[in-house]
């Protein structure tokens, strides 16, 4: 005679491995519709470039104008540390760059609407031209002397970040940032605590792919953080066009890719 959890006759053991097995099969489940088993080389690659711009960007944009280019809760932290010192000037520039960089992430989704829905151009390398000419025109600006150039290189680079930050929010599934490293971290700390939590059984903690991902735009994330501000210590503002270099170079294979 068949017993279920809930016969009296299979004993507590019974209905906990019951329920374990489960348990089990519901989150082996949610695995494989939320996180992926496998991600394309090319996005995951893609995402390391672009995060290496977002730090590079990020780091330049600090030195420069003492303000954080590609993300906001480090500006809110500057900008109320400037209202108590009641150094306006400074609070202004750095709430500025909040709302520039909200403008950009709503902008880039307005903007990636329409291009995927009418347009047969890659959306991903129209949003890095708007880069390459934000970035481009913000050093120039900077390094001209002209009058409020650090306002408007602020401006120009937290415009280009908040683009690629809208535009570029997922690989093979994963969420992603690729402008700062916040939720990345959380999120990474996270999944490995599970996959070595007795809570969550190890067969269906998430792969070793997002892990590799979450890691690979930590480490991208640092290495363009250095290297930009090496960059610009050494050139100025002209440093920070090594950004819109590395932009150029990821236009160029993006198009090629999509012409195979």
């Amino acid at each position: 005679m068949l017993q279920t959890a809930g016969d009296p006759k299979l004993g507590m053991h019974g209905r906990l491995s019951d329920y374990y097995t489960n348990l089990r099969a519901g989150m082996r489940k949610l695995q494989e519709e939320i996180v992926p088993s496998n991600i394309r080389p090319t996005d995951a690659w893609l995402s390391f470039e672009l995060a290496f711009v977002g730090g590079y960007g990020d780091a330049a944009g600090f030195v420069l104008a003492k303000t954080f280019t590609g993300h906001v809760t480090g500006n809110l932290v500057l900008g109320a540390i400037a209202v108590a010192a009641r150094d306006w000037r400074a609070s202004l520039g750095h709430f500025s760059a909040i709302l520039t960089f909200l403008i950009g992430v709503l902008l880039s989704t307005l903007i990636v609407r329409p291009l995927n829905a009418w347009s047969a151009w890659p959306m991903l390398p129209t949003i890095m031209g708007m880069e390459v000419i934000l970035i481009g025109t913000a050093s120039l600006v900077l390094a001209s002397h002209v009058p409020h150039g650090a306002e408007l290189f602020v401006i120009g680079v937290c415009l280009a970040l908040a683009l690629q930050n809208g535009a570029f929010r997922h690989v093979g599934g994963i969420s992603v940032h690729t402008t700062y490293l916040t939720g990345m971290i959380t999120s990474l700390i996270s999944t490995e605590a599970e996959r070595y939590s007795f809570v969550v059984p190890p067969s269906v903690t998430a792969p070793d792919s997002k892990t590799h991902v979450l890691c690979g735009i930590w480490i991208a994330f640092v290495a363009g953080a250095g290297i930009g501000a090496a960059m610009v210590f050494h050139f100025g503002a002209l440093g920070m066009l090594g950004a819109a270099l590395l932009l150029i170079i990821l236009i160029v294979n993006s198009v090629a890719s999509q012409r195979k």
